[in-house]
């Protein structure tokens, strides 16, 4: 039996990097808990290079994709504070996100469930699977920037006027494998 590499596309200012050897691009499907550690040990291992590049814009969030392969989709993502997302699922898509530097604020809910709300500072991670809606801000004075990861990739998300909005199941969106 011969197992299949699959390519990985890498931000340009991380090839040569660690980055290649945490993807693991033989895994089609990552659990919340390995996108945590994964967001969690980009952070740590590549922050202060992923900082270099970074790029903060009063009229919109700013985002670059740092790696993509057949399981997994890595961003990194800056917030000024006020700026923030609408109400959004990952549209059956498991994610992660680390706080790289600063505050960010996330309003969240399950389906069925109430609406949550907490906050995440420096260092701070977590996983969440594919029924979870939220809505993130940058909270506090200062800008803010997170490491984000989905699995499976390329899923778009879906959005609501509310989490109040959010349907008691969330369905993944057409020709996505569960």
């Amino acid at each position: 039996m011969t197992s299949v590499l699959r390519s990985s596309e890498i931000h340009p200012r991380l090839t040569g990097t660690a980055l290649e050897e945490l993807l693991h691009p033989e895994r089609l499907l990552w659990t919340p808990t390995q996108l945590a550690g994964l967001t969690r040990t980009v952070t740590l291992e590549l922050g202060a290079r992923i900082s270099e590049f970074l790029h903060f814009d009063a009229d919109q969030r700013w985002w670059a994709r740092l790696a993509l392969t057949e399981g997994i989709e890595l961003w990194v993502l800056t917030w000024l504070p006020g700026q923030g997302t609408k109400p959004h699922d990952h549209g059956g898509a498991a994610g992660s996100f680390t706080v790289l530097r600063g505050e960010l604020s996330e309003e969240y809910r399950y389906p069925g469930g109430p609406i949550r709300q907490r906050t995440h500072v420096t260092g701070d991670g977590i996983g969440f699977g594919a029924g979870r809606a939220h809505q993130v801000t940058g909270a506090g004075t200062e800008a803010a920037a997170s490491i984000h990861a989905y699995s499976p990739p390329l899923v778009p998300t879906r959005e609501y006027a509310s989490l109040a909005d959010v349907p008691a199941e969330i369905p993944p969106l057409p020709g996505i494998l569960r």
